[in-house]
């Protein structure tokens, strides 16, 4: 019935003129076509569309079958007849109308989710690559559009990050990039062969509509996927291998990555192409970075760098990419940017990176990022990779830049633990002055004693939370027991003992205030503590308030050792500062050879 039925349909419109074709004959054509399908007329089907007689027809109307086949192809995988389906796609992708066609095979392309979207796209790439071929106008805004519909739904799949997961692609993101690359070549290469085309025109948009593709690779899947060590596993990874082609596709149609990356964040840009220079502006920092690391951490296409370029050149403008890195919150796409410092770094000498480059934003942004990875990443790996590239920063800046460094992060930080470590960092600086024939005028005197004051202070005076401020409070002491035993009154290198009643007052006095105020409110909790143990002992658990805040409930036991914990937290900072105190009357008291040894 259906196969008369639209014999009927084919019947009426072989009589009428193509113009003439109606739009009540496209949705009988369709409906008749859909129902030959269900019912299974699949070879009634195929010599109706092969028959030479209903060329124009097929032409005009075919396209609308492609779905309910493509349907059929994904659906009915055991389907014995599956051969006449591809059969029957190709000959509509040779018959029909190409604009039509693309199209259509867009929005299928569109439709699926999930797993469905890889095994449409595989399926289809090879009919939309023939389709668009046969487009002679406009076709760079075909391939744009296609390109463009197929990273839309690529870039909704998940990428793989283990070894295991790439191997067993279950969501089809590794077949995809490799077929997608073979889909993009041969309009990469007609760009390629008509640079002196007359068609100039057309070939700079077709070479834009690549650029664009090339840029959104980059940022995705290639931004968060996670590469394998430069080994012979390398050369096996599908999205090693897609990274490589996209960097050799920027250099065919005259984008090579030198020239991009060098040009990147200027105000002078080589983007011929103004559409292409604002979506620049607004989108493909993300990109910028991921090409920056594929070429410098994974070495890929790296021996087009002029090798001419300075580390510190180098560092220079990879730093912005640094700081795009650091800014995203995913762990995978954070910890490229703490490999690509590493990279830069490692290249440079110790203390040669002037401090001229902190005038750059990304200089002093970039340190600050690491603090973050430092005190919030939940994974202790990338932590104290964080805290080691940190250090190294600091190793690789002149005299004047990790004072300027120091000072930034002392005020910027707003954690305890890196308070402490930057205090440390300082003493270390001092040290090596001290032992210098010529004093360093960034760690002596009058500059040393403008960053003690962001260091011997309580941001609150005696009021401070000293169990939260601890770490930084034990490193302030350290170096301020450090300065007294090794500078004496009589030299005042340092410029300490100029300061010394400023730091006894902003310092050593609220901190005996708060360690008498903290002492005795901890020990009065342990007290309370112990008597509710006691009352409730039928209750599992109990709860403290310390500092105005309520502590967890607990088992009382659990409780009184965290206040436990607490007051030899105190008791430790009491002892480092009576010892403080100790060698400063000592030191103020007694003669420069009375001072020797005293440690």
């Amino acid at each position: 019935m259906a196969v008369e039925e639209l014999q009927s349909i084919i019947m009426r419109c072989q009589i009428l003129e193509e113009q003439d074709f109606k739009e009540e004959d496209f949705g009988l054509f369709q409906l008749a076509g859909q129902r030959c399908i269900d019912e299974g007329h699949i070879e009634q089907l195929l010599e109706i569309i092969q028959n030479e007689k209903n060329k124009v027809i097929i032409k005009n109307m075919g396209w609308n079958l492609v779905g309910p086949v493509v349907r059929c192809l994904l659906w009915n995988k055991e389907d014995e007849k599956r051969k006449y389906y591809y059969l029957m796609l190709d000959l509509l992708v040779k018959l029909c109308n190409p604009k039509e066609l693309l199209l259509g095979l867009l929005e299928l392309i569109e439709e699926p989710s999930g797993k469905q979207i890889s095994q449409i796209i595989l399926l289809l790439l090879q009919p939309l690559q023939t389709v668009i071929q046969k487009l002679h106008n406009n076709k760079a805004y075909s391939v744009g559009l296609a390109l463009s519909t197929l990273w839309s739904q690529l870039s909704l799949l998940p990428v793989p990050y283990s070894e295991e997961q790439r191997q067993t692609d279950d969501y089809g993101l590794c077949q995809c990039c490799k077929a997608l690359i073979g889909f993009t070549k041969p309009f990469v290469e007609e760009v390629i062969n008509d640079k002196e085309n007359s068609l100039e025109d057309e070939n700079e948009k077709l070479k834009d509509e690549l650029l664009k593709f090339c840029f959104k690779s980059l940022k995705c899947p290639l931004l968060t996927a996670q590469f394998f060590e430069q080994s012979k596993e390398a050369g096996n990874d599908p999205l090693r291998c897609f990274a490589s082609e996209i960097i050799g596709f920027l250099s065919a149609i005259g984008h090579p990555f030198p020239k991009m990356i060098f040009n990147h964040g200027r105000k002078k840009r080589t983007w011929d192409y103004l559409e292409f220079e604002e979506e620049e502006d607004k989108q493909l920092a993300d990109s910028m970075a991921s090409l920056a690391y594929l070429v410098f951490v994974q070495g890929i296409s790296i021996d087009q760098l002029p090798m001419v370029l300075s580390p510190s050149y180098l560092l220079q403008f990879n730093m912005g990419h640094i700081e795009v890195f650091l800014q995203r919150t995913e762990e995978s796409v954070f910890s490229k940017g703490v490999d690509l410092l590493e990279n830069g770094l490692l290249r440079i000498e110790d203390n040669s990176l002037l401090h001229q480059y902190l005038e750059i934003k990304s200089f002093l942004t970039v340190p600050q990022g690491l603090v973050k990875v430092m005190t919030l990443c939940p994974i202790e790996t990338l932590r104290k990779k964080s805290l080691a590239m940190l250090q190294l920063y600091i190793n690789k800046l002149d005299s004047q830049g990790k004072y300027t460094l120091f000072r930034c992060l002392l005020n910027t930080s707003n954690h305890s633990g890196v308070e402490a470590f930057i205090i440390q960092n300082i003493k270390n600086q001092i040290d090596v002055s001290l032992k210098r024939t010529h004093n360093n005028k960034w760690f002596t005197g009058p500059q040393l004693i403008s960053l003690l004051d962001l260091v011997l202070f309580l941001p609150e005076g005696a009021e401070t939370d000293l169990l939260q401020n601890s770490d930084r409070i034990m490193a302030s002491l350290n170096l301020l027991r450090y300065l007294v035993i090794k500078d004496n009154e009589k030299d005042n290198q340092t410029g300490l003992w100029t300061e010394l009643g400023k730091i006894e007052n902003n310092f050593l006095k609220p901190l005996h205030t708060g360690l008498n105020m903290s002492k005795a409110h901890y020990e009065a909790e342990i007290k309370n503590s112990q008597e509710n143990s006691h009352v409730q002992k039928s209750k599992d658990l109990c709860s403290v308030t310390v500092g105005g805040e309520e502590i967890p409930n607990m088992p009382p036991e659990m409780q009184l050792k965290v206040l436990h914990s607490a007051l030899f937290t105190f008791d430790l900072i009491e002892s480092v500062l009576a010892r403080v105190e100790e060698l400063i009357e000592i030191k103020t008291k007694s003669t420069p050879e009375e001072n020797i040894g005293i440690k």
